[in-house]
């Protein structure tokens, strides 16, 4: 047991988009090797299905157009000034997806030991690096159907009981991933008091930090934005069936999506940061038929961008459509449902960030064995 010390000083500025609004880096090869719901019969079957695969095709409602900015600064100390890197360093981050293991269901990874030792890893580089500011959650985050409200007891088995207190005195900036949405009533409605992950409380560590299903944190400190893209339409047809309204599911993700296409333009135009860390629940091949989209993302004439998708369950740069010069990662290997039969990649990937503004990301992977069967 240790105590991390480590003073991060966070001020940012956090631009809402209305109800579901949307969408130099150095990549190095370095590898950091770092380290409830029953259901019976044919539901097994049925939620068994739905994650990724390549060989598969606010209490106030805001008015539409609109767009809510709250300033803030949050100081979160907690221990030790060690470093992995010589390069000096604004800060850093981590990006994680797909982690929420389920003892009843789930796909080839057999036990919770793949997610504890990731949880572990990442506990162990944070300590390392000693200035970690915030988390990227790709989604997929409670296997098999999300959390029903903030009381739902998964909150602790799944993601308290196992992520150590350091690796949660970050803010975790989250979106929903097509499992989450399968029990959470913000499938259902506008009315974002319905949906058990959103958050507006910046200082409230017991939950993610999502005050929209798509949302911006500025960070003008370290010359980043963070843009969060709620693009669960892409897989509307594997998810609405599980949920309460299965017809008026479809436009509501619809809805959300084209939102969120929207707001990425909107803050890729406005944006005055260096450097765009752009994440949703899907990698960028999944927008083989949105070439605008695609394109913005490969646009590096105003910033270095970087987008992180997770739903399928590899750690890699390899198997996603290229946005160069800019920079694209599946970060869906975080030990909650499966392994891919390409790679053997598990775990979480590290952001580093420089004085110069530069970011440089790279892998932080654990034992495959640990996962799945070698």
């Amino acid at each position: 047991d240790f105590r991390l010390r480590q003073t991060l000083h966070r001020r940012g500025r956090i631009q809402m988009s209305t109800e579901p609004a949307m969408g130099r880096s150095t990549i190095c090869g370095r590898l950091a090797t770092s380290l409830a719901f029953f259901v019976l019969g044919a539901g097994c079957s049925l939620l068994l299905q739905g994650c990724g695969d390549d060989n598969e095709g606010g209490g106030v409602v805001v008015d539409p157009g609109t767009t809510t900015t709250v300033t803030t600064t949050t100081t979160v100390t907690t221990t030790t000034t060690v470093t992995t890197s010589t390069a000096p360093r604004a800060g850093s981050f981590l990006v994680i997806g797909d982690w929420g293991w389920d003892a009843n269901i789930h796909g080839g990874v057999k036990s919770v030991a793949c997610q504890q030792t990731i949880a572990d890893a990442m506990k162990e580089k944070m300590t390392a690096l000693g200035d970690v500011r915030f988390v990227i959650n790709v989604g997929d985050s409670f296997y098999p159907g999300g959390v029903a409200n903030r009381t739902d007891p998964q909150w602790d088995t799944k993601w308290r009981n196992i992520y150590p207190k350091v690796v949660r005195s970050v803010p975790w900036y989250s979106v929903y991933g097509n499992h989450d949405l399968h029990y959470d009533s913000c499938t259902c409605s506008h009315d974002l008091e319905q949906c058990a992950q959103v958050n507006t409380n910046t200082s409230d560590l017991d939950y993610f930090y999502m005050p929209n299903v798509s949302y911006n944190v500025q960070h003008e400190n370290l010359d980043v934005e963070v843009v969060a893209l709620d693009m669960n339409y892409q897989w509307a047809n594997q998810t609405c069936k599980y949920t309460q309204c299965p017809d008026a599911c479809f436009e509501f993700l619809k809805s959300r999506e084209e939102k969120a296409f929207e707001f990425f333009y909107e803050r890729m135009s406005s944006s005055q940061a260096k450097n765009m860390l752009v994440f949703s629940h899907y990698p960028s091949d999944y927008f083989k038929a949105y070439p605008k989209f695609l394109a913005e993302l490969s646009n590096a004439s105003r910033h270095h961008v970087e987008f992180y998708g997770g739903h399928r369950h590899n750690v890699d740069n390899t198997s996603v459509i290229s946005i160069a010069p800019n920079s694209a990662w599946v970060v869906g290997g975080g030990g909650g449902w499966g392994c891919e039969s390409y790679g053997k990649e598990q775990g979480f990937l590290v952001g580093e960030i420089g004085l110069d503004g530069a970011v440089t990301t790279y892998p932080a992977l654990v034992n495959y064995s640990m996962c799945c069967e070698a």
